[in-house]
């Protein structure tokens, strides 16, 4: 074995050309890599060559990742280094990404998502050097301002996706700079950023035609007025969060049902003004639809449910978790559904107080079911449980029972405790 692998006169490296070896490496994980670098000094070459690190994902070393590290790869890739991802490597700052910059100007793929120690300056440098990029991962970067956004917008018009989760500096102005520089994005996701208002989104939806993917989870200052020119200008969304958007109406809801049929996800949980019209409006004429989630949609009724079973043939996931109106006739019409049927997987409705067994009837029929969330429905009993098991006997159901009380004590004065207050 020595001699066929180890030595750098070894048969293996006499037989294979350096470029198949090179492409046998090019599949290798940073590890292995790392590992056939110390095999021997041909090995070592070969293994770290730059074309085998086009791809790196160092997120299983985030703790070990800090700058030098950074710079030593950036050295070593080069110009062919095309995706990278620091996700979780908070060590990581703006000196080594500048580095990084420099050296790497053929970035396509960066993925920041948790590093707190970047800055405006990281991009700046990006946008300076990095023309080639077109996705980009800021989440939780909490430091980056505006100014991140402009300076992207200035050098980066590539940019086809971008995240600015939980980054509660930026505003709607550096969202306006970023929709007039980047009209190639394609996804925007800003979860959690408080200062983003209607302007923001009304300017993306004027100068971004091209958005399929918008994440505006938590972001309590969008109004119908947003969202409504959103939908008239990007026909092509088909993944939509509103989550959380409280402040929105069936408005909202009937304009992307007028303009966007290409709809396939749709987030609205805590929408607490959407109502059964709304939904109608969406099942008429959105029959791709295959994910909702209607969480704390707390007005909807079982109508809603009577549209989606006629008008969403394709719908797999679906969450009524908190929808207190909904029954077991919703869930009738829902399960005898050809949707049913043939797609849905997923089905929540966590304290839905008024299902009862009769709801678990009616799901025997949905053959590709693999999951149900029961958890608080106090009328679901486990003889239910144990029936729809017996017809789909593959499927997971999530659901609670409460300790039954200990009937009082007859033999003394002393009050008995229940298993609950037991514990506490």
């Amino acid at each position: 074995l020595t001699r066929v692998f180890l030595e750098d006169d070894a048969l293996i490296n006499k037989k294979l050309p350096k470029e198949l070896l090179l492409r046998i490496f090019s599949y290798l994980d940073v590890v292995s890599l790392c590992r056939c670098a110390q095999v021997s000094k041909a090995w070592n070459v070969l293994a770290l060559d730059g074309s085998n690190w086009q791809r790196i994902d160092l997120f299983d070393f985030q703790t070990d990742v800090e700058g030098p590290v950074i710079e030593n790869i950036s050295r070593r890739c080069g110009g062919f280094l095309r995706k990278l991802s620091l996700r979780g490597c908070q060590s990581v700052a703006d000196g080594s990404m500048r580095t990084l910059a420099q050296l790497c100007p053929n970035i396509e793929h960066l993925n920041l998502n948790g590093c707190k120690n970047i800055t405006d300056s990281t991009c700046q440098a990006l946008s300076r050097y990095c023309r080639k990029l077109s996705w980009l991962d800021l989440g939780s970067c909490c430091a980056i301002t505006d100014l991140s956004l402009k300076s992207l917008a200035d050098g980066s018009h590539n940019l086809a996706h971008i995240n600015i989760s939980w980054c509660e500096n930026i505003t709607e102005n550096g969202v306006e700079a970023l929709a007039r520089g980047c009209p190639k994005l394609t996804s925007f996701i800003s979860k959690g950023c408080l200062q983003i208002t209607d302007k923001a989104v009304t300017c993306l939806a004027q100068f971004c035609n091209r958005l399929e993917v918008v994440n505006l989870h938590g972001c309590v200052n969008v109004e119908d007025c947003g969202v409504s020119r959103l939908a008239a200008h990007c026909p092509k969304l088909h993944n939509v969060c509103l989550s959380g958007c409280l402040r929105l109406t069936d408005a909202s809801l009937v304009s992307l049902a007028q303009h966007c049929h290409l709809l396939s996800t749709l987030e609205v949980a805590g929408c607490t003004q959407f109502t059964d019209t709304g939904f109608q409006a969406l099942a008429r004429s959105c029959r791709l639809l295959e994910k909702m989630d209607l969480e704390e949609c707390v007005l909807i009724t079982d109508q809603t449910l009577v549209h989606l079973a006629m008008g969403c043939p394709r719908l797999e996931k679906l969450s009524l978790s908190h929808c207190e109106l909904i029954t077991d006739d919703g869930i009738r019409h829902l399960g005898t559904s050809p949707c049913a049927a043939e797609h849905l997987t997923v089905l929540e409705l966590d304290n839905c107080p008024l299902i009862t067994d009769a709801s678990l009837e009616h799901l025997v029929t949905c053959h590709n079911l693999q999951r149900v969330e029961l958890y608080d429905c106090q009328l679901v009993t486990r003889t239910g449980i144990r029936r729809l098991r017996n017809h789909l006997p593959n499927i997971r159901v999530h659901a609670y029972f409460a300790p039954v009380t200990p009937p009082p004590s007859t033999g003394g004065t002393r009050q008995r405790y229940c298993r609950c207050c037991a514990i506490l």
